[in-house]
């Protein structure tokens, strides 16, 4: 490694990795959703978010949906 860099000389480039990045967003999650990656978390040694991520993740490349059907005959 240099002592010191010509910075204006050297050519600049794009970071390889920045389309892999990942993006800050907000979302309305319940309690016990929280509760569950937390506690998972705590079991496995990563972060919840990271685990929910991963999970998220999964059903994107497994092409998973959730089922949106509910009992409309129930007792409401």
């Amino acid at each position: 490694m240099k002592k010191e860099y010509d910075l204006p000389k050297m050519k600049s480039r794009k970071n390889p990795y920045s389309s892999k990045l990942k993006r800050q967003v907000t979302i309305r999650m319940g309690d016990d959703v929280i509760e569950y990656f937390k506690t998972l978390a705590e079991e496995t040694g990563i972060p919840y978010q990271s685990l929910i991520n991963l999970y998220l993740r999964d059903c994107v490349a497994n092409n998973r949906k959730p089922d949106l059907h509910w009992d409309t005959n129930s007792a409401a």
